[in-house]
């Protein structure tokens, strides 16, 4: 089935369309800010102490599929998040076994040879079961537990997965949410292992954590600035998906309620998660009390980030005297300071790049995912890219995420 897939979906670069389409050249090297990988099933068996592997994460076979068991509860692995090399038509949010992905999606050597067929160089890849955010550690029960599968699934994603192409990875980690001082120090080990960034909630309230103003997150911010570590914050990261519609009038007491819509309004508008924690971190005031902190606003599309600067001005102007807002810093200027823009598939955000910081837009790919163009990511690139001026090319292609993740280009 891939390989029927891959010849019949990847672009041919000797037809005239596709010169046509081509302004990547050989010396453009796509780098993805936005990748996944699917931790294999001994992620935490080989690094747990052995008296807590069958407390932490393992996979099991449930009804046919696999599932991953951790601490006490089921957690699926969703289909949606393996789709690579599968036609739409076999798409779903059910539960899938391994022999139901192709390896790309969780051997590293494998997905080398994924990211060459795509024409992609390197990758940031963030976790599926931990949640892209270690939203499943930061809910479990027993936080010595939790503490200790955060640092294996950074060993595991620096160790083994990165360390399997030093060149074409590039290490991220997952911090323990729920103890910024626990944070601070998981940041630290990690930057000395390589890390360039942490995978932070992209709103830390649905989690029941404090929000981006509370001061309680003051030794992650000075832990980022020691380190130069860069804050990703990615969709769905905080756990609220956006866009569900409630049938509350039918609700039952002790009836689980199911939303009316389908899940497609939740993918539609996934970029309002971006908007509305980069306007919460525009106003929180850390940004001016820190002044390296970058943000990379992870899935977050680029389209609305012009009309919600544009606003975010206006409000300043306007309602600044009366508020605890900075009355120097325009939040047009800071977003451009602190803020990186990240796009899969987005005509009207390029059309605008110059109003979002040419400077400031880097490219994803979201292999294995289901919004990924994989095996056409370099194509379809091409086509969104084709009325740009190369040196902006180079920038959005590579460049800007080579600068923002202190991730050189080797030979």
């Amino acid at each position: 089935m891939r390989q029927h897939w891959v010849r019949c979906l990847a672009p041919n670069r000797n037809t005239d369309e596709g010169a046509r389409l081509m302004p990547l050249q050989d010396h453009h090297q796509i780098v993805s800010v936005d990748d996944h990988l699917i931790e294999h099933p001994r992620v935490w068996q080989d690094r747990l102490p052995a008296a807590l592997r069958e407390q932490g994460p393992r996979i099991v076979e449930l009804n046919g599929k696999h599932v991953w068991h951790y601490d006490g509860s089921v957690f699926p692995t969703v289909g949606l998040n393996a789709v690579a090399g599968r036609p739409p038509q076999e798409w779903g949010i059910d539960p899938v076994r391994y022999e139901e992905m192709i390896p790309g999606c969780y051997d590293p050597v494998a997905r080398v040879k994924d990211m060459d067929l795509d024409g992609i160089q390197a990758a940031l890849c963030f976790p599926s079961f931990p949640g892209f955010g270690g939203g499943v550690f930061q809910r479990a029960p027993d936080k010595d537990l939790a503490l200790l599968c955060v640092q294996a699934w950074n060993d595991f994603h620096i160790d083994e997965w990165c360390a399997a192409a030093p060149d074409r990875f590039i290490p991220l980690a997952l911090i323990p949410t729920w103890d910024p001082q626990l944070a601070a120090a998981e940041i630290r080990r990690t930057a000395a292992k390589g890390a360039r960034t942490i995978s932070f909630p992209d709103s830390p309230v649905p989690l029941g954590l404090p929000s981006f103003h509370n001061a309680a997150w003051e030794p992650v911010w000075e832990a980022c600035e020691e380190t130069d570590m860069v804050i990703s914050l990615h969709f769905g990261s905080g756990s609220y998906v956006p866009g569900f519609s409630f049938a509350a009038t039918r609700a039952i007491p002790g009836e689980v309620v199911l939303p009316d819509a389908p899940f497609a309004v939740a993918i539609t508008i996934f970029s309002t998660n971006l908007m509305w924690s980069a306007t919460d971190l525009l106003f929180s005031g850390i940004l001016q009390k820190h002044p390296k902190l970058q943000f990379s606003l992870a899935e977050g599309g680029i389209g609305w980030i012009p009309y919600i600067l544009e606003r975010a001005d206006f409000v300043w102007e306007r309602h600044r005297y009366y508020q605890p807002i900075d009355f120097d810093a325009r939040p047009s200027d800071l977003f451009r300071k602190h803020f990186w823009g990240c796009f899969i598939d987005d005509e009207f955000g390029l059309e605008n790049r110059h109003k979002v910081g040419i400077d400031r837009i880097m490219l994803e790919i979201d292999y294995p995912h289901s919004d990924s163009n994989w095996p056409n990511s370099r194509k379809r690139a091409a086509e969104v890219l084709a009325n740009v001026p190369d040196d902006e090319v180079v920038k959005i292609t590579e460049t800007n995420a080579r600068t923002m993740l202190h991730f050189p280009r080797t030979s």
